[in-house]
């Protein structure tokens, strides 16, 4: 196995800037520099996406970025102890001992069991305290590889360490370590105890705050005189907790920023459920609540139905909003229904493209009637003759019946999101119910939220013992869908159907101006945020729409080419802007924008994140007006798309390919064009910016002005972000 960390990785006292992003971006740039990364700026975009999610500072002065990214070609550590400290988000101050986790994306698991095993050794004092006190590079590797066993014996190198804090009896025998990481751990089903809390730890990326939590939570448990035992669901391999002992416990403590998988082992215990990160935070005061809602005649409980990521009650625990959980659970549907949009469309659009635009007039009695040794000799003019009509009436049908599932998969997803599986089959059948009722995605929306609640309420009771096994399969869905359905039928498909109609005969006389003005709404939503909230609620919008887009009513169609136009813009310009001017980015950004000429052909707009995270305030508004520009000039143009998502590459599902390209083309010009005049221009006003970015040896003094007052936003990140201006600007001050 290849070393984690070298000297080469580490920095000892250094200045890397003030902020987060520019510690990770310096991070990311020194593990490339050593060939065990391809791209700096991806790795760098993958960890300061993490650590948009969850800050990754933890008590004690310390911070563990990480991201498992394609973009990492060797399993790496890189360690920076900092001065000055930057703040990364813990509640007790700035880190000044940063170590940076990158992983490669098909890890393997002995790499991924050391690196979480890092995450747990930065819990414990002695070892924290002499990465302070290391004089030399060398010191500090001694220390690391000596704190992952790589200094010891064979057995303690790979022994296991999937669930080191009690995630089973039979994990704790066989891994030595165990003992030290979870001193409060007893046998399994033991009664000899005081009190015992099961706690299950998972963050998105599963590497560190997984683990540092469950041995945060473990010690806690050992200074409190509680038996706390850990269930670590992480990268590096999940040893459930044993049936007996999660019976035997008192309470349970989810700390967790993702599902918890098989949830229903919990059913009826009391429990917390809080991200990941309060479990490194605040494990005592965890604890205590979950011992509180057990001693609470009322406190929480989990219901046999639930595996939901939070829940309304529980006063004093950190959950989701309103608005949060609604967003949550309608992406969700989303994220599921998708598939059977991507494939159903391209499908269909493979369809009229080898047999004809009036395919949908013959692919059901082709398919039905004839076969490759039989094949049809009526069909339209335009197929491209008897195996192109029989080829794509079966391609059309495909796609069809794909689509079908449309609304179907959109509120059976949404019931799942809030209610888990339980919720699936009465969203599904609600959903059903709404096509059947004319009520489209709008109906299947209400009704997968409506079938969720449902069944998420039926959920909550307190059943008994007997009937336990029957709810989840039984009696929650037949209730649920006959409510939910039930309503759909009699009471709210109706005055839904009328809204859909309504809303497709607005959007169908939709010409002229009204149509441009709607392109430039959903052009500027598409590149404001970059793959955020905004960006998917245009995205989900197109999708939602597009399986009612037919030759007569082509508008669905024409909102989904502009919204992938639309997306396709921010990164193809700082591609562009990158190879036009490219003494005013630094060096990460020009390698950046190199591979952002294919994310941004492939409809990726998150190619443009890493220009808009190291310079928001000019990259965001030029994108915003080329995409809108763009926007406005699909939808102008009566461009159409049957094809959800690929961009240039699905072009056999783009009518009006060239006035696609046309559009994409000149927005991408736009927003180039401002891009570099607000970097050139804004940075040190008029022409005095110009002449010093046209000249490579004014590197020095801009760099030196840099420290001074700027035009720009105003702010010492700002001030920061604008200093490299020639070839050789320093990546990690990006």
């Amino acid at each position: 196995m290849t070393s984690l960390i070298t000297t080469d990785l580490v920095v000892l006292d250094a200045d890397q800037g003030t902020e987060s992003s520019a510690v990770i971006r310096a991070l990311a740039a020194t593990i490339s520099e050593q060939g065990r990364a391809n791209s700096a700026d991806g790795l760098a975009a993958a960890a300061i996406a993490r650590e948009e999610k969850t800050p990754t500072g933890v008590p004690g002065g310390i911070a563990i970025p990480h991201a498992r990214t394609e973009a990492v070609t060797e399993p790496s550590l890189a360690m920076a102890r900092l001065n000055p400290p930057v703040d990364f988000g813990a509640k007790d101050g700035p880190a000044d001992l940063v170590f940076m986790i990158a992983a490669p994306e098909g890890a393997g698991k002995d790499h991924l069991k050391l690196l979480s095993k890092l995450a747990r050794s930065l819990v414990k004092k002695d070892f924290v305290a002499s990465l302070r006190a290391a004089t030399t590079e060398q010191e500090v590797v001694d220390l690391v590889e000596t704190a992952l066993g790589l200094r010891e014996t064979t057995e303690e190198q790979t022994g296991t360490e999937a669930a080191p804090t009690g995630a089973s009896t039979a994990g704790a025998a066989a891994d030595p370590a165990s003992t030290e990481a979870a001193p409060t751990e007893t046998t399994a089903g033991s009664t000899d105890h005081p009190r015992r809390v099961v706690a299950v730890t998972a963050c998105p990326t599963g590497i560190a705050h997984t683990y540092m939590a469950a041995d945060a939570l473990a010690q806690a448990g050992s200074e409190m005189g509680i038996d706390v035992v850990t269930e670590t669901q992480g990268s590096s391999g999940t040893t459930p907790i044993d049936q007996s002992v999660i019976d035997s416990a008192d309470a349970v403590v989810f700390a967790v920023d993702v599902d918890v998988r098989d949830k229903a082992r919990f059913a009826g215990k009391p429990y917390v459920q809080v991200p990941v990160k309060a479990g490194i935070d605040d494990p005592q005061g965890l604890i205590t609540k979950a011992l509180a809602e057990a001693d609470a005649p009322n406190g929480r409980r989990l219901a046999a139905a639930h595996a939901s990521a939070d829940e309304s009650s529980s006063a004093g625990n950190s959950r989701e909003s309103i608005g949060a959980h609604l967003k949550r659970v309608l992406l969700t549907g989303v994220s599921y229904m998708i598939p059977f949009v991507a494939a159903g469309g391209l499908l269909m659009a493979l369809g009229f493209l080898l047999g004809g635009f009036d395919i949908p007039d013959y692919a059901e009695d082709i398919v039905l009637g004839n076969s490759l040794w039989n094949l049809p000799t009526e069909y339209g003019d335009l197929a491209l003759g008897p195996v192109g009509a029989y080829l794509g009436a079966v391609a059309f049908q495909i796609g069809n019946l794909s689509m079908s599932f449309l609304v179907a998969a959109l509120a059976g997803y949404i019931a799942y999101g809030i209610a888990d599986r339980p919720g699936i089959a009465p969203g599904f059948t609600v959903g059903a119910v709404a096509v059947l009722m004319g009520a489209g995605f709008i109906g299947g929306i209400i009704g997968g939220l409506l079938a969720g609640y449902i069944a998420h309420w039926i959920g909550s009771f307190a059943a008994p013992r007997w009937l336990r096994g029957l709810m989840p399969v039984v009696i929650i869905p037949l209730v649920a869908s006959l409510v939910s359905s039930g309503l759909m039928f009699m009471v709210l498909g109706g005055p839904i159907s009328a809204l859909t109609k309504g809303l497709d005969s607005w959007l169908s006389s939709m010409t002229g101006t009204a149509a441009v003005v709607l392109g430039l709404i959903l052009g500027a939503m598409m590149a404001i945020d970059l793959g955020g909230p905004v960006n998917k609620v245009a995205y989900s919008f197109a999708v939602a729409g597009l399986a009612a887009g037919s030759v007569d009513n082509p508008v669905p169609w024409e909102i989904m080419a502009t919204v992938m136009a639309a997306g396709m813009v921010p990164p193809l310009a700082m591609a562009l802007a990158t190879a036009v001017r490219p003494r005013i980015f630094s060096q990460a950004e020009k390698e950046n924008g190199k591979a952002a000429w294919l994310l941004g052909a492939a409809f990726i707009s998150e190619g443009a994140i890493p220009f808009a995270a190291s310079d928001p305030l000019r990259v965001i508004p030029a994108s915003v007006v080329g995409a809108s520009v763009t926007g406005g000039m699909t939808m102008a143009f009566s461009v159409t798309s049957q094809a959800p998502h690929g961009g240039v590459f699905v072009f056999f599902a783009i009518d009006s390919f060239l006035l696609f390209l046309l559009s994409v083309v000149v927005g991408t010009l736009i927003s180039a064009v401002l891009v570099l005049a607000l970097k050139i221009f804004v940075r040190k006003g008029g022409k005095a910016g110009f002449a010093e970015a046209a000249d490579r040896s004014a590197s020095a003094t801009t760099a030196a002005a840099s420290t001074g007052p700027t035009t720009g936003s105003g702010s010492a990140g700002e001030a920061e972000q604008a200093e490299p201006v020639s070839s050789n600007a320093d990546a990690t001050r990006v």
